[in-house]
């Protein structure tokens, strides 16, 4: 019979017990007096007990009353406790967020939105998983973060995605690299030349493959490597030319290397956040990725 107890009936219990008085009880709940009485023998029906010792003028707690008031107002006060814990997760008082981004965007994009996030919400915890760019999807689909930023060349079903910006595809040359000299390069310019870029299976790679593919191009690496870093520094230790997107310019710019743009035809790579179909975000989660998605333009670097 307990279980059908009600969080109303507790509240008037609680009322009456601290007024004396049903009617008292009734104002200060905002009900009407025989609401009160109701709710208040309901739940001593409820309980099997008597709860008060009603005189004409009287109104007392009875023995089994007393025990049960401390116990109904530590049930509300856990009740208000769970409630005000969940207005702070809406407002963002505290919570965690938890994102995986290809190592690029991780190192000279997303700081400084996760930096004017904490600043706004100092209650919320962001972790930054940086991995390779075919890791990013992995990470998402098990669960393990709540979305990435990243390429996704697949059709997954269970990963949705929203697109952030689109840069271009690169080459990238010591200062003294011969092929330097053309304000422009294109792709049939690089076709037998020693080229260092991700490894098969990166979704980067996929893009710029299939897109040359239909213009019956076919590029060679010469080195493979998962990361843009490493990229950048084989071609400054001298290794080769090497094949990525705009978004690696201010990398290899500071390190003296020189950038061309690669035409004929001019191949774009879309870089989008990427989320588990089937599971919602949390407050802080979606926060932040709306301050990921509100200012695209700060994801391109002039």
């Amino acid at each position: 019979m307990h279980m059908n107890v009600t969080l109303r009936q507790l509240r008037a219990f609680i009322a009456v017990a601290e007024a004396e008085h049903f009617t008292r009880a009734a104002d200060k709940l905002g009900l009407s007096q025989s609401s009160v009485s109701t709710l208040v023998r309901e739940l001593e029906t409820n309980l099997g007990l008597r709860l008060f010792d009603r005189h004409t003028r009287m109104l007392k707690l009875t023995l089994a009353g007393a025990e049960i008031l401390p116990l109904a107002r530590k049930a509300m006060a856990d009740l208000d406790s769970v409630l005000g814990s969940s207005s702070q997760l809406k407002t963002l008082g505290r919570g965690r967020v938890s994102v995986a981004a290809a190592s690029l965007q991780a190192a000279l994009f997303l700081p400084r939105f996760i930096g004017r996030f904490c600043a706004e919400y100092p209650g919320v915890r962001v972790t930054l998983h940086d991995v390779s760019q075919d890791t990013v999807p992995e990470l998402v689909r098990g669960g393990e973060v709540d979305f990435g930023v990243g390429t996704d060349a697949g059709q997954r079903h269970d990963l949705a995605k929203r697109p952030i910006i689109t840069d271009t595809f690169i080459a990238v040359m010591p200062p003294d690299h011969p092929m330097g000299r053309k304000r422009e390069l294109t792709w049939q310019d690089l076709v037998g030349v020693p080229l260092i870029g991700p490894p098969p299976g990166n979704p980067v790679r996929e893009q710029l493959d299939f897109a040359l593919a239909r213009e019956g191009i076919t590029l060679t690496r010469s080195y493979e490597v998962a990361l843009p870093l490493t990229i950048v520094g084989m071609v400054e230790g001298g290794l080769g030319i090497g094949v990525l997107t705009t978004a690696a310019s201010r990398l290899a710019e500071a390190l003296g290397l020189t950038v061309r743009k690669v035409t004929r035809p001019v191949v774009k790579r879309e870089m989008s956040l990427l989320f588990h179909a089937d599971r919602s975000l949390s407050p802080a989660a979606q926060n932040f990725r709306d301050m990921l998605l509100k200012r695209p333009e700060e994801w391109i670097e002039t």
